[in-house]
């Protein structure tokens, strides 16, 4: 479905209260080298939100002519992760050949699977000038009957991706369904995640997951009364007709789904199975992944 000025209408429910917030999460920043992002998940109050197990902010970084981002070439296993850009342009490869640019409003799922490696750079052109790099970084837990799947790739330009109106509202949905669309995007199991630009005083419901957490990514919210800055994120419990109110002109994530069960995480690394995790760090200790075409030279070791 591609992009549409369709508008919707959803009431909020006025009795939906303080209790809808479970908890409210500050983000811990994490420097990659050369500039840093904001760590919402996994964290010890709070390890996964459906099958979502990780979520960093990068940026916004400005950056010198000369200077962008460099991550090495790195494993993953038994997971899929989500890049979407507000600002700048990556450059995405992997060891399955993939070479692929994405630009803000463009979505990269790449499915790990039984093994993958990537790197992610910028394009000479980019880093020749000063530039800006901002956006979501997201992974996917998958579930155990697809989490030694044979790995892929799957780019979404911005224009695949259904935009419409509620309320006033625009907003974007990523993954999965809400507000009557559905996202092109591969989905494993029941997954959600809607982005959301709202002006001063304009007021969203949310839509519906048996787990679900609202990202204030710019400006602040008001959650039945409750204050939730910029940079903070709000895990709902499945409350219906909540809403939320925008204080400022404010861009928020709102991503769920349903539950997968307990998840390990070590590294780059996510799976049920505890001892999978040790096997693929021996892996890459031995250089047993695939290589990255063209990226072949570098790559990150395992952590001690």
């Amino acid at each position: 479905m591609s992009n549409t000025t369709r508008e919707l209408t959803y009431e909020c429910d006025a009795s939906a209260g303080e209790e809808a917030i479970e908890l409210i999460l500050r983000p811990r920043d994490k420097d990659l080298g050369g500039f840093s992002v904001r760590r919402l998940l996994p964290t010890a109050q709070r390890k996964m939100v459906g099958p979502w197990i990780f979520f960093d902010h990068m940026g916004p970084a400005e950056f010198p002519a000369g200077q962008g981002i460099k991550v090495r070439p790195h494993p993953h296993v038994n997971l899929a992760t989500v890049t979407y850009l507000f600002d700048g342009e990556i450059l995405h490869r992997d060891s399955l050949g993939s070479l692929q640019a994405i630009r803000p409003g463009d979505i990269n799922l790449m499915v790990a699977g039984r093994g993958i490696v990537h790197s992610e750079r910028e394009r000479p052109e980019v880093t020749a000038a000063p530039h800006r790099l901002h956006g979501l970084q997201l992974w996917l837990a998958l579930p155990e009957a697809d989490e030694e799947v044979e790995p892929a790739f799957h780019h979404y330009p911005s224009a695949d991706i259904p935009a419409l109106q509620v309320d006033g509202v625009a907003l974007r949905v990523m993954m999965g369904s809400a507000y009557g669309v559905t996202s092109p995007v591969r989905v494993f199991a029941d997954t959600l995640y809607v982005e959301a630009h709202l002006q001063p005083g304009q007021t969203l419901a949310l839509a519906e997951a048996s787990e679900r957490a609202v990202y204030v990514a710019q400006g602040a919210l008001r959650i039945a009364g409750v204050e939730v800055p910029e940079h903070a994120m709000a895990i709902l419990r499945p409350t219906p007709g909540v809403c939320v109110e925008a204080t400022r002109e404010t861009r928020l994530a709102l991503i769920g789904g349903e539950p997968l069960g307990p998840r390990f995480i070590e590294w780059n690394f996510v799976s049920s199975r505890k001892e999978r995790i040790e096997q693929a760090k021996q892996d890459w200790r031995e250089r047993r992944f695939p290589a990255v075409p063209g990226d072949e030279e570098e790559f990150i070791p395992l952590p001690a």
